[in-house]
């Protein structure tokens, strides 16, 4: 059989190792190998990898029926619906259902166009928010954006947590400001609450919408169900995805009665919402909730985040964080680091080309963090 990699696109840097099944926070590699998920699941398996419930409810759901479109109603669609709804804050009330962040984020744009009848967007410096056009438009790093220029018009990014630059570019041609609580890509930045709420006081007096991306701060990751819960605010739309069906594919975008009462205009995904997807987001949502996986995080974070800021190496910048989200910024490439960390049984992720990313799955235990602190010490000491 001809390799992997002579026969996939792949625009982004490859790791030597080839995983075959998990568990819980393991990976397993084809050579027998053993690794610990800290980020390559890319924040999408926060109940761990192959979750009793959720493998069950996609087994169940493929036994009744694997795919029905949304020009009809389903009573796996109606029972995850029902579910997302008693765990967002009010007033958001309505969700579009897609496969991904990226899409979840495509159709807030649309829908905070359609709303307002204005062009203009707001984002934020290091701000991450998908690679489809209109994801990547309010995305700030040029490496992701210049290949595919030009990309939509009528988009300035400012500062984060700088509300005194935010108040500057929103104006009466703003349709929406789109923000991440915590910038995940762009680095583990934590956004300041008072920034968060004065985000959303400045989009009410403006007549703009506020946009909170939570695709990868959702679902107990932050160490709350949504990070938004933080600074006490709501969002007119609120963008989910990643582990809302527990690393199944999917993805939300839910709005306020509001919102829904001005869209004009149609937007569809044929995908968006199958019985499968939505099974496994109701096994998800109640492991989360029952399970207490936010609780669980905001505990495990304390020791975690107190043992990155106590490394004792000039190898590191600064350490960020929040629950179980964190960056260490090195001094050098993260590269090597992240290649060292594999040799010692972690995968974690980059967030640029300086900083390490943490991101395990939230059933991860306080023996495994300790091994991942210890795994990088060593990589550290080793140079």
């Amino acid at each position: 059989m001809r390799a992997e990699s002579e026969m996939r696109i792949s625009t982004t840097p490859q790791r030597d190792v080839e995983i075959v099944r998990g568990e819980g926070c393991l990976l397993f590699g084809v050579d027998g190998r053993t690794y610990l998920d800290f980020g390559v699941s890319h924040g999408a398996c926060n109940l761990g990898h192959t979750h009793p419930a959720v493998v069950r409810a996609l087994q169940d759901q493929a036994r009744r029926l694997l795919f029905v479109g949304s020009g009809v109603r389903n009573d796996a669609r109606r029972g995850f619906l029902a579910a997302l709804s008693e765990i967002v804050p009010a007033p958001l009330s309505r969700t579009f259902l897609s496969n991904s962040g990226a899409e979840a984020v495509e159709a807030a744009l649309k829908f905070a166009r359609s709303a307002t009848g204005r062009p203009g967007l707001v984002a934020a410096l290091r701000s991450f928010h998908g690679r489809t056009f209109g994801a990547l438009s309010v995305t700030w790093r040029k490496e992701f954006r210049e290949p595919f220029e030009p990309l939509l018009p009528g988009v300035d990014f400012v500062p984060f947590n700088d509300a005194e630059a935010l108040a500057g570019a929103v104006g009466k041609d703003t349709a929406a400001v789109i923000l991440e609580p915590v910038q995940g890509e762009g680095g583990v930045y934590v956004g300041d609450p008072e920034y968060l709420r004065a985000a959303r006081d400045l989009c009410t007096d403006r007549g703009a919408l506020l946009i909170l991306d939570e695709v990868q701060t959702g679902l107990g990751r932050t160490g709350r169900t949504f990070d938004l819960e933080r600074a006490g605010t709501v969002p007119d739309v609120l963008v989910l995805g990643k582990s809302l069906a527990g690393g199944f594919p999917i993805g939300a975008t839910v709005v306020t009665d509001d919102v829904h009462g001005r869209l004009r205009g149609s937007h569809h995904s044929t995908f968006g919402g199958g019985p499968l997807a939505c099974a496994a987001g109701v096994a998800a949502l109640r492991v989360l909730r029952e399970s207490d996986l936010a609780g669980r995080a905001a505990d495990l974070s304390v020791t975690f985040l107190r043992r990155l800021r106590g490394l004792d190496s000039p190898g590191v910048r600064e350490v960020r964080g929040i629950g179980l989200m964190a960056a260490v910024e090195l001094r050098g490439k993260a590269a090597p680091v992240l290649e060292g960390l594999m040799d010692r049984g972690i995968l974690a992720i980059p967030s640029g080309t300086a900083t390490v990313r943490f991101l395990p799955p939230l059933v991860v235990t306080p023996e495994e963090l300790d091994a991942a602190v210890l795994a990088l010490e060593g990589v550290l000491a080793g140079g």
